[in-house]
């Protein structure tokens, strides 16, 4: 066997022990109530469906969204990792279609003082995560607390959600104000899309996104892409009230529908402008090391 083969056969064989790391998904909003974290658990459904392996990080320290929308409580949570000596396996809970997810905890405090040998302990347990799934959501707290921005600042690919309130429009801006002002921030390395949820028409969702993307472009010399809207839908409340996930209790309703769509253009459009793209052990490296 010649020199020039034996190289094809090396490249061969390291294309596949190659395994594509998980896609991070960052969602985020500048204020609570505008369905954040329902909007996490319906496209980790319809991406499930898709055929995509995909784990929610509930990141919303001590508000547990996600597993009361799952009706499942988390044995244990990341600071087990540390504390306990829990594998990152072990505190994965199990919820529905086969959709994993990973609980905070209650409270951000255990993982604000890790010292570098615990940062790189837990760093790398989280990235096992690359080679067992597709997607990695991470369902971050509302508004522009330190950790909320933290999660964002570290993450590449960010879905802000919003609705046509007034209030979430503003808070949705000052959000995206305090990511541009952080020396941290480049814009050209991330890409910044726009749910509006609970539009009363496709063109009520457009017009909330421009109203957005008009300033920032104005004012942050910056520019958003807009993912699609939601419509404000009877079915979504009804399938709160119930403790269901709406695109499991009714996949035909208007706003499960929508969910659908948004899943599949995420699966389209996959950040082709990006040059990095952040594992999910960056997104982890990044947080922790900036609170040292």
């Amino acid at each position: 066997m010649d020199q020039a083969q034996q190289l094809r056969n090396v490249i061969k064989q390291r294309n596949q022990n190659y395994i594509e790391p998980a896609r991070v998904i960052t969602i985020t909003s500048g204020k609570g109530g505008v369905g954040k974290s329902n909007t996490s658990v319906n496209l980790a459904v319809w991406l499930s469906r898709l055929g995509k392996r995909v784990i929610i990080f509930d990141a919303d320290f001590g508000l547990a969204n996600v597993e009361v929308m799952f009706g499942v409580i988390p044995k244990y949570t990341l600071a087990d990792v540390i504390y306990e000596n829990q594998t990152i396996k072990s505190i994965i809970s199990n919820g529905p279609l086969g959709i994993d997810f990973i609980s905070a905890g209650s409270s951000v405090v255990g993982l604000n003082n890790l010292n570098h040998k615990q940062i790189h302990f837990i760093v790398s347990a989280i990235n096992e995560l690359n080679s067992m799934y597709d997607f990695i959501i991470i369902d971050t707290g509302a508004g522009v607390s330190e950790q909320v921005m933290e999660f964002v600042a570290a993450s590449n690919e960010i879905v802000l959600v919003t609705t046509p309130e007034p209030t979430s429009i503003t808070d949705s801006y000052s959000l995206l104000k305090a990511l541009y002002k952080r020396p941290d921030f480049d814009p050209s390395k991330v890409c910044i899309r726009v749910i509006s949820n609970r539009a009363a028409s496709k063109e009520d969702g457009s017009i909330v996104f421009n109203k957005i993307n008009s300033v920032v472009m104005q004012f942050l010399n910056g520019s958003l892409e807009y993912l699609g809207y939601v419509p404000s839908d009877a079915m979504v409340e009804k399938a709160v009230r119930q403790q269901k996930i709406l695109s499991i209790y009714d996949p035909t309703s208007k706003a499960a529908r929508s969910f659908e769509e948004i899943a599949k253009r995420l699966l389209d459009n996959e950040s082709a402008a990006l040059d990095e793209k952040r594992t999910i052990s960056h997104v982890f490296s990044n947080f922790f090391n900036r609170k040292q």
